[in-house]
């Protein structure tokens, strides 16, 4: 451990109900809609996170999202490094209490089985 940064924490992540859709809209400021989940402004546009409807014929996505509270340094690491070291895609929109990290669907279960294994506590 480096001394001055906290030692890692387990979280309690829970699986989102329903999948989600991600968008990018490059001209965009603002989607023309009021369906939508999360909206991150860039430079080369905006990205969109919603529902997707069941009919639609897209990449579609698992979100985990923790218990919230106070914000520690390097939680979405504690999160993101395993994933990332397994090698699943991932998409990470924060919030104010806690991170929204999106999977794609048909790799949900290898994403919380390599979470579980980093010593994170899942609710499915």
């Amino acid at each position: 451990m480096t001394e001055g940064f906290p030692r890692a924490v387990a979280q309690r992540l829970h699986v989102v109900p329903g999948r989600f859709m991600v968008e990018h809209l490059p001209h965009a400021t603002f989607p023309e809609d009021d369906d939508w989940i999360a909206l991150i402004r860039a430079p080369e546009g905006l990205t969109v996170i919603r529902d997707v409807p069941s009919f639609a014929e897209v990449e579609r996505w698992a979100g985990f999202y923790g218990d919230g509270g106070p914000r520690v340094p390097g939680t979405p690491a504690e999160i993101v490094g395993p994933l990332a070291e397994a090698a699943i895609p991932l998409f990470v929109a924060s919030t104010y209490h806690a991170d929204l990290v999106l999977v794609p669907e048909h790799r949900l279960k290898e994403a919380a089985d390599v979470l579980r294994d980093a010593g994170h506590r899942l609710e499915m």
